[in-house]
């Protein structure tokens, strides 16, 4: 698959893509998601949807949000009993995804790149702080900032962002978002104004239902070793 995917040209910025091949944005930082990015996709988010919403609301949901749903949003409106419930759920998913923890391929020379460029490297993730940290310790990677979910607002709010972006003393648009979420990783980005690169290892957001979603990406991959010579054609790396 290309590095840009015009057979969905509503992903397709023509005027960002254009203009880089005469002046090239700098490019000072790039902030990952962790859960489906730089770690294979363990934790099966429908069942743990429909465990927290049962199957009926779960459908309901699913249906009038086309980008996907916002579990955390959602449950921010239930009563306090049920909440912890839905929290506990989610937690025992995400357990469970801990266990099987996995480094996604390309994620590690991905990063010795980025480090080897003096190219600032941060987390954003919904995921728990327990999460990010067994990250760091397994595969001697640090990302810093590593903002988890207990830094509100969480994605796709531009907060996390934004913050990240003062923590290194850049501006947004000097800055990549990278994951394989529209609702969370892509708005987030496109909120804050940072540029955006979606990681879609399977095609799915090639499919028709995707055509019209609020925020669309700048760049679409198939795989992270494609984002190293996307950046090189595109970016000015030079510190």
């Amino acid at each position: 698959m290309p590095l840009f995917s015009f057979r969905n040209l509503p992903f397709f910025h023509p005027t960002r893509a254009f203009s880089s091949m005469t002046t090239k944005a700098r490019l000072r930082g790039v902030v990952f998601d962790m859960d489906g990015t730089l770690t294979v996709p363990v934790i099966d988010f429908p069942s743990m949807y429909k465990a927290v919403l049962g199957d009926e609301e779960y459908l309901k949901i699913k249906s009038n949000n086309q980008s996907g749903i916002d579990i955390l949003h959602h449950i921010e409106s239930w009563s306090s009993e049920k909440q912890k419930r839905a929290y506990q759920i989610i937690t025992d998913f995400e357990k469970q995804g801990m266990d099987r923890l996995q480094i996604m391929p390309g994620a590690s020379e991905l990063c010795g790149f980025l480090d080897s460029r003096n190219i600032r490297m941060g987390i954003i993730t919904r995921n728990v702080k327990e999460a990010v940290d067994l990250f760091h310790n397994r595969f001697g990677m640090i990302f810093s900032p590593a903002l988890s979910r207990e830094f509100r607002p969480y994605k796709p709010d531009p907060a996390p962002l934004l913050h990240i972006c003062s923590n290194w003393g850049v501006q947004p648009h000097e800055v990549m978002m990278i994951g394989d979420s529209l609702k969370d990783d892509v708005a987030c980005g496109k909120r804050a104004g940072a540029f955006t690169c979606l990681l879609d290892e399977t095609g799915r957001y090639d499919s028709p239902e995707y055509e019209n979603v609020e925020f669309k990406p700048d760049y679409k991959v198939s795989s992270l070793p494609q984002v190293h010579s996307l950046l090189e054609d595109n970016f000015n790396l030079n510190p």
